[in-house]
């Protein structure tokens, strides 16, 4: 960058700290020292809610499957897990591009209200449940009905947690309440019969396969036709590369914070307070910048666009006009000021 323009890049940022700490800048160790604090530093402004991590997405629900019919036999454990389909597509995708039926979806078994989860799907007409959710009844399944439904949706890539433009609501169309997991239970205990979403939460699944946790988005009642939902999430995705890549971390000298460039000296003098706070302990030095990210942070919080609501003070007058139109005085809707005499001679 030119010498006098305001710090940007990874490469930038840590140039930046390291001349603040009147370090010597070029050497690999202490680069990727530096690159350790600016990360710690980046992932600790977003601890809080910022308006430029905001992200939009859709949410498309999936529609129950019921077509055919299906037998289970109760002989051991494997059998009743084992559900085999008659006149069944359950590896067959619908006009969406969705299968009818994933792994992780719920099952209903002639016309139980007890859910079933799904392991895997085989073919067409083979389905295997999950070892925790067999079949529990005392008869074989010959023929009987189904129903495959889905409950938990994979919200989109980088999500956090919800930013709903009002927080009594999951979507922007103000028609799914969004709950915490205790009060969506406590409403929906058993969440099996599919009709019109009403209540969400987000839930987290564990990792599988990979260190990374799995949030899902649950709705009660589970969907029973496809719909798409407008949502507001905010991003875990930190960083974004010159080719439009996005990260959790600053990784390449080129790559740039999300943070705006009037902000993001911020995380230089973050990875500073925390630098003096844990390494170099200096209390003194660690209190001056939190001061100055403090200071700063506090001008993004109050910034406020040409389009946002600003705060500002309204007279509240309508006690005046009751009060005038029980007097007589003058008709709701009249100006309060007029040519006449009334003031002058103390009248009303």
């Amino acid at each position: 960058m030119p010498a006098g323009d305001a710090p940007a890049t990874m490469a930038e940022l840590r140039t930046d700290f390291l001349e603040k700490l009147k370090d010597i800048t070029g050497n690999t160790a202490m680069n990727d020292i530096a690159l350790r604090f600016l990360n710690t530093a980046l992932q600790d402004m977003h601890n809080e809610d910022w308006w430029w991590a905001e992200r939009p997405a859709f949410l498309r629900t999936v529609a129950p499957y019921s077509t055919g019919t299906i037998d289970i036999a109760v002989t051991s454990l494997t059998t009743r897990r084992t559900v085999t389909g008659t006149s069944t597509a359950w590896n067959t995708t619908n006009s969406f591009d969705v299968a009818n039926a994933v792994a992780g979806d719920k099952m209903r078994l002639g016309g139980s209200n007890d859910a079933h989860e799904i392991t895997t799907v085989g073919s067409a007409t083979s389905i295997t449940l999950s070892t925790d959710t067999p079949y529990t009844g005392t008869s074989a399944l010959d023929d009987a009905s189904y129903e495959i439904y889905r409950d938990e949706y994979a919200p989109a890539s980088g999500f956090q947690r919800p930013a709903p433009i009002d927080i009594r609501f999951f979507d922007e169309d103000r028609t799914i309440r969004l709950l915490g997991s205790h009060e969506f239970n406590r409403l929906s205990p058993r969440n099996t019969k599919p009709s019109k979403p009403l209540y969400a939460t987000v839930i987290e699944r564990g990792p599988s396969g990979s260190v990374s946790l799995r949030p899902r988005i649950v709705l009660g009642p589970p969907p029973d036709a496809a719909r798409t939902y407008l949502y507001r999430f905010y991003t875990t995705d930190l960083a974004v590369s010159t080719t439009g890549t996005v990260a959790a971390n600053l990784s390449d000298p080129t790559d740039q914070p999300i943070v705006p460039l009037a902000y993001r000296r911020a995380i230089v003098f973050k990875a500073l307070e925390n630098w003096y706070g844990s390494r170099q302990v200096n209390t003194a030095l660690a209190a001056q910048w939190k001061g100055a990210y403090d200071e700063l942070m506090l001008r993004a919080r109050a910034r406020t666009g040409q389009a946002e609501p600003r705060p500002r003070l309204q007279a509240d007058v309508s006690s005046y006009w009751q009060h005038r139109a029980r007097r007589g005085g003058v008709r709701w809707g009249a100006t309060r000021y007029d040519g006449g005499t009334a003031f002058d001679q103390l009248r009303y």
